[in-house]
């Protein structure tokens, strides 16, 4: 069976450059940022939510041309100009790596180059990459990754044959009570007169 080689698609240009060797490891990170508020008379402090970070993907990868007498940079330098601006986007282009099942779009926030080995005449033909990949997800897929059913989110509802303001309010937030801001925010003068196939508003109750 083939070894599946690591690639780094260029989303812009629609270029790969596959990998010399694929990483003996690589490292997936997912990090939140809290805020801490402070109330007088506590303790400690409260922790607030407040967005999550992209996920980076680190790796070394290893180049070598001891074998062919190449100069090693003619290798390193595609992965190396992935970091340079888009002349009219202002900006590095969008990456897709990708190695068996991990599909991962990015940019390629930082690399290090190390060389450790050279010829006689001081030509290198050994380097290490320390890659750090940025995860880049469109605004669309973080919008429908949001959890439209919590109630604490505002969000769009098509009324139903049978259903009624205080039946969609028991169902999202378990209070029939709560109908009068669905009604407000919908622009429903008469709650007795929603029909099948009208859109409403659900607003957030915080």
């Amino acid at each position: 069976m083939a070894l599946t080689k690591a690639v780094i698609l260029n989303l812009e240009t629609k270029i790969s450059i596959p990998v010399m060797f694929n990483p003996p490891e690589y490292q997936l990170q997912k990090a939140n940022q809290f805020a801490d508020i402070t109330i007088p008379g506590l303790g400690s402090s409260l922790l607030q939510f407040v967005t999550g970070n992209a996920q980076t993907l680190t790796m070394e990868l290893f180049f070598d041309t001891t074998d062919t007498g190449l100069d090693v940079r003619v290798f390193t330098e595609p992965v190396i100009g992935l970091t340079a601006l888009n002349a009219k986007k202002h900006a590095p282009p969008g990456l897709l790596f990708v190695w068996g099942t991990l599909v991962f779009p990015c940019i390629l926030q930082s690399v290090m180059q190390r060389f450790d080995y050279f010829n006689a005449a001081g030509m290198p033909l050994r380097a290490r990459l320390s890659v750090t990949l940025k995860g880049h997800d469109l605004l669309e897929g973080l919008l429908a990754s949001i959890p439209l059913e919590s109630a604490d989110r505002t969000k769009r509802r098509v009324v139903k044959g049978g259903d009624t303001l205080q039946g969609i309010a028991t169902q999202e937030y378990d209070d029939p009570r709560q109908w009068r801001p669905i009604a407000e925010a919908s622009n429903v003068d008469n709650p007795l007169t929603v029909q099948a196939g009208q859109g409403l508003i659900i607003p957030s109750l915080t």
